[in-house]
């Protein structure tokens, strides 16, 4: 097998985050390229856009559950598996594994859509004993990433919940998110929803890089502002942040959050489980490599001497001294602007009712 040092460069693939395609974690089987002198050098040529390839899924279940301590909500739903946005810094790219898909170019041009989502969720509201708490639709995948645009599983989702009164929140990176405002709007008159719009960097040139299809940062503060003015409760989370690289704007995504109307505000540092440790550092690599090593230093230094620590007490805020200076500044940034914490709005949960089984004599009985 050759050595890293053997194998050609990476190079960045416009649109695209990743620029490699590595075997999950759980494969028996590993390729690599090796040039064997035909061809003129084939590893030379450029390698070919990987296109959006969208396959329908039959869950069984769409409601997942945690009791994760660092987490704000205990129920979640996920339209989609993968995302087309391309974040290469996204904590859920290993998940794709499960899949025998790579975490890389896989995990955002071979997305699988949850056909039957809004019928298992109608199902599992519908089961007797349900306890209602609020779900947070899309704490793994964007529920309004690019595909949304055509499958609108997302939108199907919040029309069962409206139609049941049931609260949930979102978090998106997209303005997509407009496009539901008349659900959204009809949510937020019974107290039934939150949403969050993650913006870590101002920077556009930056934010094409990290996360390639993502709505640019300005559009995500628009969004920020339609929602607020349409009475949507709304807060921004400055996620995640990435030390020596986007760490110095975290004041001005929070000052700009805060002339578009947000009332919320929340951050994470950056983590990097299983594979996404190697995608990371080939993204650095690429696109700053003079930063790199600086970057990867400052991350270790949060993470007690490790590239990630998964630690529930500290993998989402990190440790030591950059951690706490992060910290610091958070907090002084809220309380300039009057942020609330993201546990202090308490959504409605008493206005729930089951959704009804369709029935052949509609709604006589």
């Amino acid at each position: 097998m050759q050595s890293p040092a053997e194998n050609p460069p990476l190079a960045r693939i416009k649109g695209r985050g990743a620029a490699s395609n590595p075997e999950g974690r759980f494969e028996s089987v590993r390729h690599h390229a090796e040039d064997d002198g035909w061809q003129g050098a084939v590893l030379d040529e450029a390698a070919p856009r990987p296109r959006t390839e969208v396959s329908e899924e039959h869950a069984r279940s769409v409601i997942t559950r945690n009791d994760s301590p660092d987490l704000a909500f205990e129920q979640a739903l996920n339209p989609y598996r993968g995302c087309e946005h391309g974040c290469i810094y996204c904590f859920a790219r290993p998940s794709h594994s499960y899949l025998n898909l790579s975490p890389g170019l896989d995990f955002e041009a071979k997305l699988r859509a949850k056909t039957n989502l809004a019928e298992v969720l109608r199902a599992e509201l519908a089961k007797p004993g349900y306890a209602v708490k609020p779900i947070n639709i899309g704490s793994n995948t964007d529920p309004y990433q690019p595909v949304e645009k055509k499958w609108r599983l997302t939108r199907a989702a919040l029309e069962v919940l409206v139609e049941c009164h049931h609260p949930c929140t979102i978090v998106t990176k997209n303005a997509l998110v407009e496009r539901d405002l008349d659900l959204l709007g009809a949510m937020a008159r019974e107290n039934l929803v939150q949403v969050f719009v993650s913006v870590n960097s101002l920077d556009n040139r930056l934010a094409s890089k990290l996360e390639p299809r993502a709505s640019a940062p300005h559009r995500r503060l628009q969004a920020v502002q339609a929602l607020t003015q349409a009475g949507v409760p709304t807060g921004v989370l400055v996620a995640p942040i990435i030390p020596a690289l986007n760490d110095r704007d975290m004041e001005a995504v929070l000052d700009r959050a805060a002339e578009a109307g947000a009332n919320m505000a929340g951050y994470t540092v950056l983590r990097l489980p299983w594979e996404l440790k190697v995608l990371f550092r080939e993204w650095l690599a690429i696109h700053v490599p003079q930063r790199a090593e600086h970057v990867m230093s400052l991350v270790r230094q949060m993470n007690g001497g490790r590239d990630y620590d998964s630690d529930f007490r500290t993998r989402m805020r990190g440790q030591g001294p950059f951690a706490e200076l992060l910290r610091r500044r958070f907090e002084v940034a809220c309380r300039r602007h009057g942020f609330f914490r993201l546990r202090a709005l308490q959504l409605d949960c008493t206005r729930f009712k089951p959704p009804r089984k369709h029935s052949p004599q509609g709604e006589l009985f």
